[in-house]
């Protein structure tokens, strides 16, 4: 049987290798929605989940005063200021740059850029590609360019001819999300090489694990030694010296160059020790020059994305998908070394189990908050990577073994929540009923259960911060005012209690099917808890007070009194393991008049917070794509017997709400979270969606029209039955919004739904399309 495993794996990666060969790599352009973009979202030196994301910075060395906001590289700029290595929520530094004439060692004003060592450069000299970045730094006649193996960075600068050509290594400066320098070192070795580490104190880190801190750690070595070198501290150069410890530390190497003369570094990274830095880097990248890393990983972007492959269409629509998904594979980072070593939440160093081959068994993940990537990224990676969603489910139970909580968002397994909830046992349940099963079950049950119905001594990263009131009352009591500053804890009753309804359920079928029947039925009764907020005569979720009447003053478009990040005409669809209950409770008719109604209104917005440049823009329309609670709701339609709808409504925010440009992306700046904006755009484009996030025993995935002509789904063979699934617009009837005949495997479909286990055991579904709505597939 390991034999059989093994060998379709062989042929499962030659498939993807030859027959989807370099098209998908060829339609991603990094750069889409880089205005205002968060700090991860522009790596484009980086793996699929790699740790090393080298990338350049335009203005991360200037901080993130809340830990959310935009920084790093914004498409609006005009000059770079270095190139740092680690790009991960909460996550960044080890930067490097290059530069000639006199030695600065600071980056500099982004307004008066000769006061640092940063460059101004052209947007015509830029090349973004996934795995590849290269620009010309105008004000020093420097080629730079980026690539890296997994968890290794390379670097390549191609200098003019100079007797002062620089490269610098600032370590010990604040850059992107990672907050406050806290100590650094940087050492300078007698063969040439280079290694240090920096310590960080992110805000969300300091937040929610308060004295807890992230630590990176290099290893670099240099194609070619310098004649001159030394260290430096903020604007205080040292000559000749080999060691700087402290803030602002860093350290310089001085060459006289040919024109056209190119240097090349490699940078092996860890977030645990310079030791596993080397290590990591003599196993990967040893014996690898910069054009053989960036074919390596150019190849294996090629083969990931090439696992979705589409076929006719808009060439900007096929544009919006590969990078998109390329997205969806570049947020999440590995935080685990070559040996399976890894950082644990306490600040110490733990171990993966290894295999009988000496390998970790599975590796260990940064990752963002996993608020609403149940309507995105964990379905994609359930269709196309279950290897992936495997580990990130091995992943999360490190750390719950580690702490004993679920940690929800983690940065170096540190506590870095983001939304004071926690959807990780969602997940595990959603793996778990859908057949990906290769974690230690018990364990994840009983952390998903834990997650779920435990408020006694949780700590603050944990989320869920008000879930004992949840499981006390059914639903969460509102509190208009306190003097808790944890403004999760009792500021968003609403909002959690749509949300802990929606992951009982999830839970709860988990349970059910362990034959945990106890378990089953207290979880099965709290799903019903948005049932406790319907308000009968307004039809919308209003908060309650703890006795049981509603709050007054009550403004639906209301944004933070209640709801998070949303309002209650927004969170009143927020019942997605129960859709057809708030159909009824709404009226079918009712409910689609509204719906409609909200989607009418929100088009000339462009389906968010219009032109506005802001991650929050939005927040108190009816409908906004911008932000993760909206984002089943145009796929309710497939429930309220309108699919026609969803069909339409669906192409409408994929032409609309998402651009191909730097600034008009993802919205207006609005906030892509690690690729699940992109995510989501996958999912449309190709017509298929589970409202319920897979978290049913039985998930159906909703249709919808897709944009492409033809989609073919290559299936993993170590999960999956099928060889691929196959979606196709019925030849000599292409044409048109609207789906008009369902087939699956050549027998007629009656509902705009089909069994995810259609997909995974492999098949074909094809769909004749027209100009006419169509609701009845009778």
């Amino acid at each position: 049987m390991r034999k059989l495993i093994c060998s379709s794996l062989l042929l499962f990666n030659i498939l993807l290798t030859t027959v989807f060969a370099q098209e998908p790599l060829k339609s991603v352009d990094p750069l889409i929605g880089t205005a205002h973009a968060r700090y991860f979202h522009f790596a484009p030196g980086a793996m699929p989940f790699g740790m090393a994301k080298p990338a350049p910075s335009t203005n991360g060395s200037l901080g993130n005063k809340s830990g959310w906001e935009a920084t790093g590289y914004d498409y609006r700029d005009s000059s770079i200021e270095n190139f740092p290595n680690f790009h991960e929520f909460q996550i960044g530094g080890v930067a490097l740059m290059a530069t000639t004439g006199v030695l600065q060692t600071i980056p500099g004003n982004m307004d008066e850029p000769s006061s640092g060592y940063r460059s101004s450069f052209d947007r015509k000299d830029e090349v973004a590609q996934a795995g590849y970045y290269s620009v010309l730094l105008k004000d020093y006649g420097i080629t730079a360019e980026l690539t890296s193996t997994e968890r290794v960075a390379f670097h390549r600068y191609t200098f003019p001819q100079s007797e002062q050509s620089h490269i610098l290594f600032d370590i010990g400066n604040m850059m992107g999300e990672s907050g406050k320098v806290k100590d650094a070192e940087v050492k300078i070795n007698p063969d040439g090489t280079v290694e240090g580490y920096v310590v960080t104190a992110p805000v969300y880190v300091e937040k929610y694990q308060a004295g807890a801190d992230i630590r990176m750690y290099f290893y670099a070595v240099p194609s070619k030694q310098a004649p001159r070198f030394g260290v430096f501290q903020g604007e205080q150069i040292t000559n000749d010296v080999t060691k700087v410890n402290g803030i602002s530390s860093g350290a310089f190497f001085t060459y006289s160059t040919k024109k056209n003369e190119a240097i090349e570094l490699k940078i092996g990274l860890s977030y645990t020790s310079v030791d596993a830095a080397k290590a990591n880097y003599l196993a990967e990248a040893e014996g690898l020059d910069f054009d053989s890393a960036k074919k390596r990983n150019q190849k294996t972007w090629n083969s990931m994305l090439g696992r979705i492959k589409v076929e006719g269409g808009k060439d900007e629509d096929r544009t919006k998908f590969y990078t998109g998904l390329y997205h969806a594979l570049l947020g999440r980072g590995l935080a685990s070394d070559i040996t399976g070593t890894y950082p644990k939440n306490d600040g110490s160093v733990g171990q993966i189990a290894l295999a009988k081959n000496g390998k970790p068994v599975h590796h260990h993940y940064n990752t963002d908050a996993i608020w609403g990537a149940f309507w995105n990224l964990t379905q994609v990676w359930a269709i196309a990577y279950p290897e992936y969603l495997s580990e990130f489910v091995n992943s999360q139970l490190l750390v719950y073994k580690d702490s004993g909580w679920l940690a929800d968002g983690i940065a170096n397994s540190k506590y870095v929540s983001g939304v004071g909830t926690n959807f990780v046992s969602l997940v595990i349940a959603s793996a778990y009923l859908q057949g990906i099963r290769d974690f230690d079950v018990a364990l994840g049950y009983e952390a998903a259960l834990k997650n779920e119905l435990e408020g006694r001594d949780r700590p603050r990263g944990a989320g869920k911060l008000d879930v004992d009131r949840f499981v006390k009352n059914g639903f969460v009591p509102h509190i208009d005012e306190s003097d808790n500053e944890i403004h999760e804890s009792w500021m968003f009753s609403a909002s959690h209690t749509m949300e802990y309804s929606f992951s009982s359920y999830a839970v709860g079928q988990f349970a059910k099917a362990l034959g945990k029947t106890e378990d089953y039925e207290k979880l099965n009764k709290l799903s019903d808890g948005w049932k406790h907020l319907f308000d009968p005569e307004l039809k919308l979720i209003r908060p309650k007070s703890e006795d049981g009447t509603f709050v007054e003053n009550f403004n639906p478009s209301q944004a933070w009194r209640g709801f998070q990040e949303g309002n209650s005409y927004q969170y009143t669809f927020y019942v997605p393991h129960d859709a057809k209950g708030l159909i009824d409770a709404i009226g079918k008719e009712k409910f689609n008049i509204r719906l409609d109604s909200i989607f009418i209104k929100a088009e000339p917005l462009e389906f968010g917070g219009g032109k506005t440049i802001d991650a929050f823009s939005g927040l108190e329309g009816m409908y906004n794509q911008g932000n993760q609670p909206n984002l089943h709701v145009a796929w309710m339609f497939n429930y309220s017997g309108k699919p026609s709808l969803t069909q339409k409504w669906i192409q409408e925010i994929c032409n609309k709400f998402y651009g191909t440009e730097g600034i008009h992306g993802y919205g207006y700046g609005q906030d892509e979270d690690q690729g699940q904006l992109g995510a989501w755009y996958v999912l449309g484009a190709i017509g298929l969606f589970d409202v319920a996030g897979l978290t049913k025993p039985e998930a159906k995935m909703g249709l919808s029209s897709p944009l492409f002509d033809k989609v073919t789904i290559a299936l993993n063979p170590k999960y999956y039955q099928g060889k691929e699934f196959v979606i196709k617009k019925k030849i000599g009837k292409a044409t048109g919004t609207y789906i008009e005949k369902i087939m699956l495997n050549n027998k007629a479909v009656h509902e705009p739904f089909i069994p995810l286990e259609a997909i995974t055991s492999g098949g074909k579904l094809e769909l004749e399309m027209g100009n006419t709505p169509k609701d009845s597939y009778n």
